[in-house]
């Protein structure tokens, strides 16, 4: 047999299983996406969470360690491109480096995945499974860090499932779903192998149901496990909500004005969206006219208000903040507003800040002198970039794509107006469980959340939004106010009840009443663990991994000193 036949026959041996390892690849990444709010299903198919992974667990056993790194890379590049498709929109370099960087991490995540099984013959897909939660928490920590697509968002509409947040935040739940897909694969992984080698087709099957049955029973003890656990979080979530209507209770407005202010940059634009606002707000004061809280969204007004206020050096942004200032001051109401801010208005370049500020009528309108938060927790990529000198061409390139990169506040800001103690977490931020935390922990008895998703231009990216906000109310039992530029605007429960909400991409407004949570109301175990169990998940998978590096450096240690000896 020459040489090229020899190679000829290896190849078409291997096409069967590399077609099917690309089955498993396409149909991981879709699954994946599907289950989340998408281009496709704006609210997802949350059932589909708890066996998306399926393929991915089986791809890892199947794939060789020369090859499963490749693999991953294009699974992570496949499953956000579909699942963040809206942020091309908005910053197509942005979606380039997300989609580059989970390519990176589920490429590290599936060569990590791959040793589990080979350290850990037996139990590689329990090691696995914790290493896969390991990595959905540790993805979203640091500067690039990025919640959406954390696993328990899926079941942002099981009011539930959602409700054990409090207890440990979003990872316990994570681990409840991903330990299905972890559990089916290995039973079926286990029971493919002796169906392969039976002769004909009906002893295949067989074989095939038998070892399914075996398997199932040798992994009994997990499944037992596991159902306990569902059963907890399911009695748990039924019995958990409370009441607050017997609680006092403040009236709110969230004003939704469709439109993207960053569209345009010129001050006829940023009029005709102020007087939207100012019509909007009306109208709402009109029909409740009890409303304490008036909240505009993120940088819903553009013009720096006190910087133009103060230096007037133009005079037509200076009249479009002095008519809004003259608005809120004939008003009752406390006025909250998203903002571009700088601290030092007389500085060549001064640091600027996407920041909220709170107005009260009579008390610190005229001349302006708000009470103001300046967001922490900023976009990568698109609001924030560390790099410019060790990365100037990726630099250039973001601000070449119009990208506003905004300086970082330092302090967790608790307004104490209105009749509420309430922090006001900034678009992304109120997408982490720890800033919510931190705000609460500040002593913040609401949120009031201000976005702007306009820029998608996408119903999935603001429900992928919405999802996470729902599971912040939840972890630290306190209600939210979302104003946002064209959806989700709503009024969330402390139970993630989503009491009231406007029709997305319309100009209109939202009122209700929100219940005033006492200043000295106790925190809930995830107020006072936090992300604990993200930790530990991260802790146990290093432990796992490394103890099953040493244990199998030893035995090979030993085994070629035995040769050696022999």
């Amino acid at each position: 047999m020459s040489l090229e036949s020899s190679i000829f026959q290896k190849i078409q041996k291997k096409i069967p299983s590399f077609l099917f390892n690309l089955f498993l690849l396409f149909s991981g990444s879709f699954l994946f996406a599907l289950s989340n709010p998408g281009f496709i299903f704006p609210e997802g198919i949350a059932f589909l969470a708890w066996f998306a992974y399926i393929p991915v667990f089986v791809l890892v056993y199947r794939a060789s360690l020369k090859t499963v790194w490749i693999y991953g890379f294009a699974y992570g590049v496949i499953s956000y491109v579909l699942y963040v498709s809206w942020l091309v929109i908005f910053s197509p370099v942005g979606s380039i480096a997300i989609d580059a960087e989970y390519g990176v991490l589920l490429m590290l995540l599936f060569i990590a995945m791959k040793l589990c099984y080979i350290l850990f013959p037996k139990k590689g897909w329990l090691a696995s499974f914790l290493v896969f939660c390991a990595y959905e928490f540790l993805k979203t920590r640091g500067f690039a860090g990025f919640s959406y697509g954390v696993t328990a968002y899926t079941q942002w509409k099981n009011l539930i499932l959602m409700q054990c947040a409090d207890l440990g935040g979003v990872w316990l739940l994570s681990a409840l779903i991903i330990f299905v897909s972890a559990w089916i694969s290995q039973i079926l992984i286990e029971s493919a192998c002796p169906a392969f080698k039976s002769e004909t087709e009906s002893e295949s099957e067989k074989s095939f149901i038998l070892q399914i049955k075996k398997s199932v029973f040798c992994h009994k003890i997990s499944a037992v496990v596991w159902l306990s656990c569902f059963v907890f979080v399911v009695i748990y979530g039924c019995f958990v909500r409370k009441d607050y209507s017997h609680l006092p209770s403040v009236k709110v407005a969230a004003i939704q004005h469709n439109t993207d202010p960053w569209l345009s940059n010129d001050v006829d634009s940023y009029a005709k969206d102020v007087e939207n606002l100012i019509a909007l707000s009306n109208q709402a004061l009109k029909q409740e006219p009890q409303i304490a809280l008036v909240v505009w969204p993120e940088t819903s007004f553009i013009p720096p208000i006190i910087k133009h206020y103060q230096l007037r050096r133009d005079r037509s942004r200076f009249n479009l903040v002095k008519r809004f200032l003259e608005y809120v001051e004939s008003q009752n109401s406390v006025f909250v507003i998203g903002n571009d801010h700088q601290d030092d208005i007389h500085a060549d370049d001064p640091e600027d800040f996407n920041s909220v500020l709170v107005f009260v009528p009579k008390k610190n309108t005229i001349p302006p002198q708000p009470e103001i938060y300046r967001k922490i927790h900023l976009v990568p990529f698109t609001e924030s970039f560390p790099w410019p000198e060790q990365f100037p061409s990726l630099y250039q390139a973001l601000l070449a794509g119009d990208t506003h990169l905004w300086s970082m506040g330092k302090e967790y800001k608790v307004f104490h107006q209105a009749g509420l103690s309430f922090s006001t977490p900034i678009c992304f931020e109120d997408t982490f469980g720890d800033s919510a935390r931190n705000m609460f922990n500040a002593g913040a008895r609401a949120l009031v959340n201000l976005s702007n998703d306009a820029w998608s231009k996408s119903l999935s990216c603001q429900n992928q939004h919405l999802a996470m906000a729902r599971f912040r109310c939840i972890e630290n039992r306190i209600p939210a106010v979302r104003s946002t530029a064209s959806g989700q605007t709503c009024i969330i429960d402390p139970n993630g009840v989503i009491k009231v909400m406007a029709e997305p991409f319309t100009k209109t407004f939202v009122t209700g009443e929100i219940p005033v949570i006492p200043d000295d109301a106790k925190p809930t175990l995830y107020g006072i663990i936090g992300d604990l169990f993200g930790f530990l998940f991260s802790f146990a998978a290093l432990a796992v991994l490394l103890f099953g590096i040493i244990r199998y450096t030893v035995y090979r240690k030993k085994n070629r000193e035995y040769d050696y000896g022999s």
